[in-house]
């Protein structure tokens, strides 16, 4: 019995010799910690660099987009822009026309269509050529451009087919625009190859209130303009 206790408590020495060993370990788990500060430090400079590198990402790809727009934008107006006499086509002067209507019905607006035809553009073009034609047209939108405000609009809707969108105007004073439109055309003369020549225009009208229809007010107005253009052959 005294052997056997003897030797139990030699291995609880031995046990309580052994713990001193045991927290020595401690140096090395205050090493891997440290280790373990570095790596983070190591994975936070690669998340500010990642973010450095999206924000540099997102401002190129903003200006990209830009750039982009920016072409779209000076596609869209060349393809409703008349090359010619640089004013709207008639995709554009559609597109201004909806616009408009819209406007007017949201804010019980009021405003005019008036559609011009030139008269004797074809002659022109026949005897002295498409060139002269040219310049009887650029004349022309320069003398409309002289009658209306700043804030209308003018069109092209074909060949020798011209439209103007006048904001604010009751029948009465679009009527009397109609009239000033043809007083103005009819006046200007050309020169061409000693001749001496005049165009002259027709015009239509037609109200737009909140109830028009873009479809509907062009075809109105265009009406209007041959009856005008029949009248003023019986006037000649």
């Amino acid at each position: 019995m005294k052997k056997k206790t003897t030797a139990v408590a030699s291995g609880a020495a031995k046990r309580r010799k052994g713990a001193p060993a045991a927290r020595k370990s401690a140096p090395g788990r205050t090493g891997t910690k440290g280790t373990g500060t570095k790596g983070t430090g190591t994975e936070a400079s690669t998340r500010r660099a990642v973010v450095s590198g999206d924000k540099s990402t997102i401002r190129r790809l903003r200006a990209q987009l830009a750039q982009a727009q920016a072409r779209i934008d000076e596609l869209q107006a060349s393809a409703e822009t008349d090359f010619l006499l640089d004013i709207l086509n008639r995709r554009g002067f559609e597109r201004e026309l909806v616009r408009s209507l819209s406007f007017i019905k949201r804010y019980q607006a009021s405003g005019a269509l008036i559609v011009l035809d030139v008269d004797r553009l074809k002659p022109i073009n026949d005897a002295f050529g498409h060139a002269a034609g040219d310049e009887v047209l650029k004349t022309i939108v320069t003398a409309i451009s002289d009658q209306v405000r700043a804030s209308d609009v003018i069109g092209r809707l074909g060949g020798d087919e011209f439209a103007v969108l006048l904001w604010n105007l009751n029948e009465t004073d679009a009527r009397a625009k109609a009239a000033a439109l043809e007083e103005a055309i009819d006046r200007l003369t050309f020169v061409f190859r000693g001749s001496r020549v005049s165009a002259g225009a027709s015009a239509g009208v037609a109200i737009l209130t909140a109830h028009s229809d873009a479809d509907r007010v062009l075809d109105e107005a265009d009406r209007a303009m041959y009856v005008r253009k029949v009248q003023r052959r019986h006037e000649s």
